[in-house]
């Protein structure tokens, strides 16, 4: 691994500067600055190659709700410091900016601010830093995203393909055989996993799997108003949604078709947010243990900081079954054809 004596140099200058380059001195020019970082990126200097009373570990969170018990993100964050701070390091949490990932390259922020090593929550394929992943040379865990040949970077969450496979066996159990699959815009990775997941699942069930039972859209309307009505014409009697809030949103919308959950319809959601008790019916769902996710994750950044290249780290998912999901409807009866002409 590099030192400060490496990266000295290489510049031609002092040790001593460029210790105070990397802390932020007030005396270093801030030319000198950017080269330091840019040459201690380069080399792969850690931080850990000195020895830190509390070394600080970020969890940077974009798109998701991180500050209050029900948000999403709370228990992920007070699993990974429940792991993290017994062991010594300081966790903080950093709100992430497109204006963050558009200033500054992930790896010159790292060093600039003196992180050991990362968690991120929330990342979307759009998001600037992403493509950076593929080379970052700090130690990064990835919270529902992955990203492949880049030993420095571990994905972790929960086993998608048997989540989707939990809900559907589910749904096929109670007598489904027209199963649909809603789902917010596959901009997401998680959301292109779950989207195959159903495909794989419901092909090896023999089911149909095509265009005619899913849809997706960026906007939760549309996709309520273009494809869910499409699902149900086409004969789907239970409807998989990506994540909670999506399936929360198609249970009133099937509310105010008419439709009965789940007398009429089953509806099954993705992540057991906490308000899913607490919906009308309670709302059967794929149960993710946010506690253990962010103790995963630090297990996950524990292996990268001791040199142990980990790439998958998943957990298993857990079906909860409520009420929004009961037996197939009953075909309607047909009608009787009579002859009106007895004698003929």
């Amino acid at each position: 691994m590099a030192t400060l004596d490496d990266i000295a140099q290489q510049l031609g200058i002092s040790k001593a500067t460029v210790s105070k380059a990397l802390n932020g001195a007030k005396d270093v020019s801030k030319k000198t600055q950017q080269a330091v970082v840019e040459k201690a990126v380069e080399l792969g200097y850690s931080r850990m190659n000195y020895s830190s009373a509390s070394p600080r570990i970020a969890v940077f969170v974009i798109n998701m709700d991180y500050l209050k018990p029900d948000d999403f993100g709370y228990d992920i964050i007070v699993g990974f410091r429940k792991a993290a701070e017994p062991a010594g390091y300081q966790v903080e949490v950093v709100p992430l900016t497109r204006e963050i990932q558009e200033t500054c390259r992930y790896d010159e922020y790292m060093m600039r601010e003196n992180y050991v090593g990362s968690l991120f929550l929330g990342m979307c394929l759009l998001d600037p830093w992403i493509r950076e992943f593929e080379t970052c040379k700090s130690p990064t865990i990835l919270y529902d995203n992955h990203i492949s040949c880049n030993p420095n970077v571990t994905s972790v969450g929960v086993d998608n393909v048997e989540s989707i496979g939990l809900a559907i066996n589910h749904l096929h159990a109670l007598g489904h055989t027209k199963i649909g699959y809603l789902s917010s815009a596959l901009e997401a990775y998680i959301y292109q996993q779950r989207y195959k997941a159903f495909i794989q699942i419901m092909t090896e069930l023999g089911l149909v799997a095509d265009d005619s039972v899913m849809g997706n859209s960026y906007h939760v309307n549309a996709c309520l108003s273009q494809h869910l009505p499409r699902l149900l014409k086409n004969g789907c009697t239970a409807i998989i949604c990506s994540h909670d809030m999506l399936a929360h949103s198609a249970m009133f919308y099937c509310g105010e078709l008419g439709l009965r959950v789940p007398d009429d319809i089953s509806i099954v959601g993705h992540d057991d947010i906490p308000f899913c008790r607490y919906t009308t019916p309670p709302m059967t769902t794929i149960r993710q243990n946010r506690p253990a996710l962010g103790k995963s994750a630090f297990y996950a950044l524990s292996c990268q900081l001791n040199d142990v290249p980990l790439s998958t780290h998943l957990l298993h998912a857990e079906l909860i079954v409520r009420f929004s999901s009961g037996p197939v409807p009953p075909a309607p009866p047909k009608p009787t054809v009579r002859n009106v002409f007895p004698y003929l």
